[in-house]
């Protein structure tokens, strides 16, 4: 497949006055797109097409298509009647009621999922890591389910599959059954909570990362607990990154006890985590918290923002809008600057942004990926702000959600 994509909208560089960034500078190009990548780009109007197929940006602004870190593709009620959250006294009751309500719902797993990964499609998206609930009351027919779903959308997006023992790891006795999910296609070995739900930090992590390590996975665990018992359990998992030798492919979610630190121990955690490359995974949940972003890139340590739940058990909330969650983060944080608000949008790209800090143009270049978004947006800036309007996804030049 090749084509010309024409009048598409990047961004050059910063507008500076007196020393600050006061705007975005853009340009309309061509982009000849060739085999899924970006084969030569020109200045819009310079190039003989020679009769090759032309699909027309129509001058929206092209950004790099959304990375989601945190999704559930097995938990969703989207397309099943309302219903909101049913109250419990404990995670461990949500966990046991969580499995009946999903069996009982009157439309399939599968269904559910399709819409869920559709909105997300036409949202930006294109790269999926989803958490795959593993324990002995589903045995692996979720993880069976949503391999078949994602069999569908080959050559529409990317995944990656957490095997997630979400009753935890050690309490519902899943070793074997998630040694099987990795085994069956799963990448990453996930977990929740070693403190509060698996009741012993060390042994529920220690046996997380034998698995892995046996299993050549990655980790991807959720952490909840907070004071001595979350801080407990950063420290722990550091000690095993480094015993591993896992570093570069691990990550924890919502980490609410990183808000605990400070002072020395906080700047030489954070340190470690940038060192031993460990990647925090927020969805900017609303009620503080949220760990400390920006102290976290301050240190250098990689931040990815995902959606997590969208319209299930736990929240009857959720729109699979990554920008809508960066936004949300942009208020908490304070980005309200050109430039801040333009290298935000790397929370949701693997860090991949039309612009370097400096303003330098760094995407797109001859060779990569043509896995974009056509948004109706002045620059990268507006668009993370103002949450603007997404036309048409693109991945590996296929148009797989809006139109051109």
């Amino acid at each position: 497949m090749e084509y010309w994509l024409t009048n598409a909208r990047l961004e050059t560089g910063f507008a500076w006055d007196d020393g600050r960034v006061v705007g975005t500078e853009t340009d309309l190009f061509d982009l000849f797109v060739r085999d899924g990548e970006v084969a030569e780009i020109q200045k819009a109007g310079t190039v003989d097409k020679a009769d090759l197929p032309v699909k027309n940006a129509n001058a929206y602004l092209i950004v790099p298509s959304f990375v989601e870190k945190h999704i559930h593709l097995d938990k969703t009620k989207l397309g099943a009647p309302w219903s909101a959250v049913t109250p419990v006294q404990s995670i461990v009751e949500r966990f046991t009621l969580e499995t009946d309500e999903l069996a009982a719902l009157p439309v399939g797993m599968a269904d559910r999922a399709r819409k869920l990964i559709d909105m997300e499609l036409r949202n930006g998206a294109t790269m999926f890591r989803s958490h795959i609930d593993v324990h002995p009351r589903a045995g692996l027919k979720y993880l069976e389910t949503i391999q078949e779903v994602l069999q569908g959308y080959s050559g529409k997006l990317e995944s990656e599959l957490v095997a997630f023992p979400q009753h935890g790891l050690l309490r519902s006795d899943s070793v074997t059954l998630v040694r099987d999910a990795l085994r069956s296609g799963a990448t990453l070995i996930g977990g929740v909570d070693p403190g509060n739900v698996d009741g012993d930090v060390e042994r529920s992590l220690e046996t997380m990362f034998e698995l892995a390590v046996a299993e050549n996975a990655g980790v991807d665990i959720h952490v909840h607990d907070r004071g001595e018992v979350g801080k407990a359990t950063f420290w722990k998992f550091l000690e095993l990154v480094k015993a591993s030798r896992l570093q570069g492919r691990v990550a924890v979610s919502h980490a609410f006890a990183l808000g605990d630190f400070d002072g020395a121990e906080k700047a030489e955690l954070f340190g470690e985590l940038a060192t031993e490359r460990v990647a925090i995974v927020t969805s900017v949940p609303i009620g503080g918290q949220m760990p400390p972003i920006n102290d976290l890139e301050g240190a250098g340590v990689t931040v990815h923002v995902g959606c997590d739940n969208v319209y299930d058990c736990w929240s009857p909330y959720g729109n699979a809008d990554l920008l809508e969650r960066i936004g949300r983060l942009g208020e908490i944080t304070g980005r309200v600057t050109e430039d801040r608000l333009a290298q935000t949008l790397g929370l949701i790209t693997d860090g991949v942004t039309p612009l370097d800090k400096n303003g330098n143009q760094v995407w797109p270049k001859v060779g990569d990926d043509a896995n974009f978004v056509l948004v109706d947006a002045s620059c990268t800036a507006e668009l993370v702000a103002r949450r603007s309007t997404r036309k048409a996804t693109i991945f590996h030049g296929n148009v797989v959600a809006g139109e051109l």
